[in-house]
C-alpha cells in the first residue's frame, strides 16, 4: 500500500468537531532561532528516539538546530501542556502519540488543555503496531486458534499490558471486543517487565510493540499471531493481520508533530515540508523501519484526520474498559 491510500485508509472514520483554524503568516518562513522539539517522555523511548531522528534530518533545511527537550512526566501531560500555553512563533512542537493526542482526552478527567483545539497538526511522522505473541506452551498457532480457545475457556487466558488505559491495554480490549472474546487483564507498570513475564511462562498474551518483540520471537521464545494493522509488517511478512479474522479489527500507534494553536500557515507549511523530506530520507526510513514503524511523512491534512479518528476510537475503548488515569 502506498503513502496515498495508506492515509486514506487511516483517515477512514467519523469526523470530530473541526480543528481550530490555521492562522496566516507571511510566506517564505525560516526560523531565526534554535527550533524546540518537546518530548514527554524520558530519553531513549519510541518517541524521544523518533523526535531525535527527525530533529537531525531537518535541522539543516531549517538553517537552525533542532533541540530535542524532555519534559517527563503526567503520561506527556507536562510536555504537552508546555506547548499549548507557548507562542504560536514556530519555534515550539510537541512530538505527541495517539496516548498523548488521543487516550489522555479521555482518561484524565480535567486535563488544562484540550488534544485537539488548543494545538495544530504539523506532520504525521511514522505509524506503527503491535504484535499479538503468546507463550510457545499454549496450544495456539493462529488468530482464529487464539479465538477459537479464548471462546471455549473465557477467563482463562491471561494476558500482561504496560498498563491500564497503555496503548497495550485498548490494543487488547478492542480485540476482545470484536471477537467476542475475555481475557484476564494483568497491567504491569510497563511493557519489559510484562514481555518478561511472557518469556517465563507466567503470561499466555501480550500486544507489544514490534520494537519491544522482534528479539524475543526470533529467539523462539514468544510465537506471534498477528500484528494489530491492517496491512502486514516488512519485518514479519509472515504474519497475517489479526483484522484477516477478526473483521473490523484495526488498531494503530503514530507519532505525529503538532504547534500550539493559531500557528500561521506558512509555517505550517514550512514544517510540515521539512518533517516530511526527512522522514522520507533513505537513513531516516531505513532506521524507522527497522523499528518495525511505518515511516509516513503526512501533512497536516493527515495528521489532523488520523487523530479525529482516534478521537472516536479511545473515547469509546475508554468507556469499554472504564479505564481512569484519576
Amino acid at each position: 500500500m502506498d503513502r496515498r491510500s495508506l492515509l486514506r485508509a487511516l483517515g477512514a472514520a467519523p469526523l470530530m468537531p473541526a480543528l481550530p483554524a490555521v492562522a496566516q503568516g507571511t510566506p517564505g518562513w525560516k526560523p531565526d532561532r534554535p527550533v524546540r522539539f518537546i518530548v514527554g517522555f524520558a530519553a531513549g523511548g519510541s518517541t524521544d528516539t523518533t523526535a531525535r531522528l527527525v530533529a537531525n534530518a531537518i535541522g539543516g533545511t531549517l538553517g537552525q538546530p533542532v533541540v530535542v527537550e524532555n519534559r517527563v512526566g503526567g503520561a506527556g501531560n507536562i510536555g504537552s501542556e508546555h506547548v499549548a500555553r507557548s507562542a504560536p512563533d514556530g519555534l515550539t512542537y510537541v512530538v505527541a502519540s495517539v496516548g498523548t493526542h488521543a487516550t489522555n482526552q479521555f482518561l484524565y478527567k480535567s486535563l488544562p488543555f484540550h488534544v485537539a483545539n488548543d494545538f495544530t497538526p504539523v506532520s504525521l511522522v511514522l505509524v506503527s503496531g503491535a504484535v499479538a505473541v503468546v507463550h510457545p506452551s499454549l496450544a495456539v498457532r493462529s488468530v482464529a486458534d487464539l479465538v477459537a480457545y479464548a471462546r471455549a475457556n473465557p477467563g482463562k487466558i491471561n494476558i500482561g499490558t504496560s498498563g491500564v488505559g497503555s496503548t497495550q491495554h485498548f490494543a487488547a480490549a478492542l480485540f476482545e471486543q470484536r471477537a467476542g472474546v475475555q481475557f484476564t487483564h494483568i497491567p504491569y507498570r510497563g511493557g519489559a517487565p510484562a514481555m518478561s513475564d511472557l518469556v517465563a511462562g507466567r503470561l499466555d498474551l501480550v500486544f507489544s510493540p514490534l520494537a519491544e518483540t522482534m528479539s524475543f520471537i526470533q529467539s523462539g521464545q514468544v510465537r506471534p499471531l498477528g500484528i494489530s494493522r491492517t496491512e502486514r509488517m516488512p519485518a514479519l511478512p509472515d504474519i497475517p493481520p489479526i483484522a484477516d479474522t477478526v473483521p473490523g479489527y484495526a488498531f494503530n500507534s503514530w507519532i505525529g508533530i503538532f504547534g500550539p494553536a493559531r500557528l500561521p500557515a506558512n509555517i505550517v507549511q514550512a514544517m510540515s515540508q521539512a518533517i516530511t523530506a526527512g522522514v522520507r530520507s533513505p537513513e531516516v526510513n531505513q532506521r524507522m523501519t527497522s523499528l518495525g514503524y511505518l515511516p509516513v511523512g503526512g501533512g497536516p491534512e493527515a495528521m489532523a484526520d488520523l487523530q479525529r479518528r482516534d478521537l472516536v476510537l479511545m473515547e469509546e475503548l475508554v468507556r469499554l474498559t472504564g479505564a481512569s488515569a484519576d
